[in-house]
């Protein structure tokens, strides 16, 4: 179980390390040619979403890894299931129901979250 819960943990902070740089550094014109929902928002929010996400994926590896205050996987996990679930609300809002891959985030945030906790 170990073993899959890194794997989970791998893939999250990966796939949030990307998203998160992507916010955190391309112009918000840029960005809203691959994510609609970027018009929505200001562009200072879409900027800290992106450092939160970066923050986050560090924070999904590195306390346990290193036995620095290790509770803070499990909440970095459980913060980014919270993240899905906003991201899915703004996506059926904007009537855009291609959201297969925020339910995979979701459902592998929640599994980290869930056991991480249970071990904790």
């Amino acid at each position: 179980m170990n073993i899959a819960l890194w794997i989970a943990a791998g893939l999250l902070a990966a796939v949030y390390l990307m998203s998160g740089t992507l916010k955190a550094t391309q112009p918000v014109e840029k960005l809203k040619k691959q994510m609609g929902w970027v018009e929505d928002f200001p562009p200072t929010f879409v900027k800290i979403l992106g450092v939160l996400q970066i923050l986050g994926a560090i924070g999904l590896i590195l306390p346990l890894a290193t036995g620095i205050a290790p509770i803070l996987t499990p909440i970095a996990a459980a913060c980014f299931v919270v993240v899905q679930i906003l991201a899915i609300a703004v996506h059926i809002r904007r009537k855009e129901y291609s959201i297969a891959i925020n339910v995979v985030l979701l459902l592998l945030a929640l599994f980290v979250a869930a056991f991480r906790f249970a071990s904790a």
